[in-house]
């Protein structure tokens, strides 16, 4: 796999942006890739150094419209921590 496949998209949110402030990323990543292998794509993509990835598996969510019922999709989040000094530009913004 390819580092483009590994990251999909960074997560924006509002918890996402206050974590940015303590020097950690989140990211949507392949549902097959491991650590080590989200640690090698981002260091390639953003020319940084991470110290720590943190996998989250989020499970589908049952909602309902009308009288059917189905499911969310089911993803993995990946929350990655940089090494001091080092920040990556999300959408122009810096933290």
């Amino acid at each position: 796999m390819t580092a483009h496949e590994i990251i999909i998209r960074p997560i924006v949110s509002e918890r996402s942006y206050a974590l940015m402030e303590e020097n950690k990323y989140t990211f949507e990543v392949a549902r097959n890739a491991n650590k080590y292998q989200i640690k090698d794509a981002v260091e390639e993509l953003f020319s940084v150094h991470v110290t720590r990835v943190n996998t989250i598996n989020v499970k589908p969510k049952t909602k309902r419209v009308r009288y059917i019922a189905g499911k969310t999709r089911q993803w993995k989040k990946a929350v990655v921590t940089l090494a001091e000094g080092e920040s990556i530009e999300i959408f122009g913004a810096q933290a």
